[in-house]
Order: structure tokens, then sequence, then C-alpha cells
């Protein structure tokens, strides 16, 4: 008997360490993609305004494009 509730209070701890480990995982992608969402949002406000009009977005969609990555700015297509 004692067998078998040593293995139940097992169970019991290492629910929550998932949880907790889930979290930690969640919180780091959501961390990384932050920083691709800055790296592109930086990238993008060094171009020039010739460089911007290049490839069709103005200094005020900056902020849309990075995050909206997945759409195009002018609405033609979807760029996955």
């Amino acid at each position: 008997m004692s067998t078998i509730y040593q293995t139940t209070d097992l169970v019991r701890t290492t629910e929550p360490q998932r949880r907790n480990v889930s979290a930690l995982k969640n919180c780091w992608i959501a961390f990384q993609e932050w920083r691709k969402w800055e790296r592109l949002r930086r990238d993008l406000c060094k171009l020039s305004d010739r460089e911007l009009m290049d490839i069709g977005i103005g200094y005020g969609e900056i902020d849309y494009v990075t995050s909206n990555r997945k759409t195009d700015p002018r609405g033609i297509r979807s760029a996955e």
C-alpha cells in the first residue's frame, strides 16, 4: 500500500512542474518573437524614404508591417 501512495504523490508533484516548464517555454517563445519583431522594426526604421518607397511602405506603416508580417500592407497578396 505504501508504494501506491508514494507513486500517487510523485504524480502530484510533477504536474505543477510541467505547468511551470510549459509557462517558461511559452515566455521564451514570446520573447523570441518580440526580438524578431523589434529587429525587423529597427531595420525598417534605418531605411531612407526612397528605400521604403521601393518596397512599397512608408514610415507610418512600419509598425503595421512588423506586427502583421504575413499580410501585404498594400493588400495585394498574402506573404507566407
